[in-house]
């Protein structure tokens, strides 16, 4: 597309998220990774919420969570989710739709290794999205998981990643006078080829 210039140039859109994403580590104050991530339940009834965005890789979006959380519960149930990274001091962001799978081999293995020990153990301890008495009961929980698992806690078999692999990814950009830039990527699945539209703002 001739148009298609500049931050929005390129093949590849796993690339130009990338690029995205390391200009907005050098700008944003706070976890630029983040992505507001948004499922359905059994009824239809979408959900959003916060998490960090932890890969993107050349196909996919990865993420990690408790399995037994209510994201990872709808997102079995469906095996589909959307998100959205917005970064205020880009005035960009990018909008993902896709299929889900877990990630729960080596690669999760790997990132849960290179998290600090209290993260290790509090994934151990927390009970994600379950009803908690209290912070002290929270604490305790904590306290009994440090005591069995020790220092080198292994990956709860509870917990892990998911891969989103995207139909849909748009580009967007703000433009003056609220005219902005937006461009749709999409495909029917990882393979076949992308086709690209500019959409009006």
């Amino acid at each position: 597309m001739t148009d298609r210039t500049g931050i929005f140039a390129g093949d590849d859109p796993f690339a130009i998220a990338r690029a995205w994403l390391a200009e907005a580590e050098q700008s944003e104050p706070n976890d630029p990774n983040a992505i507001a991530l948004s499922t359905v339940d059994a009824d239809g009834m979408p959900n959003a919420r916060m998490v960090l965005l932890k890969e993107i890789e050349d196909g996919a979006f990865v993420f990690y969570t408790n399995y037994g959380s209510a994201k990872a519960r709808e997102i079995e149930g469906a095996g589909k989710a959307a998100f959205v990274m917005h970064w205020k001091s880009l005035r960009r962001q990018i909008r993902v739709r896709g299929t889900v799978t877990r990630e729960d081999g080596p690669l999760a293995d790997a990132y849960f290794a290179s998290r600090s020990l209290k993260s290790r153990l509090g994934a151990w301890a927390s009970h994600q999205s379950r009803p908690l008495s209290s912070r002290a009961a929270l604490m305790a929980e904590v306290a009994k998981v440090t005591a069995l698992h020790g220092t080198a806690p292994k990956r709860p078999p509870f917990w892990g990643g998911f891969r989103i692999v995207p139909v849909e990814i748009e580009f967007w950009a703000d433009g003056a006078f609220r005219l902005h830039d937006r461009f749709r990527w999409t495909r029917r699945d990882r393979e076949t080829a992308w086709e690209i539209a500019r959409l009006s703002p």
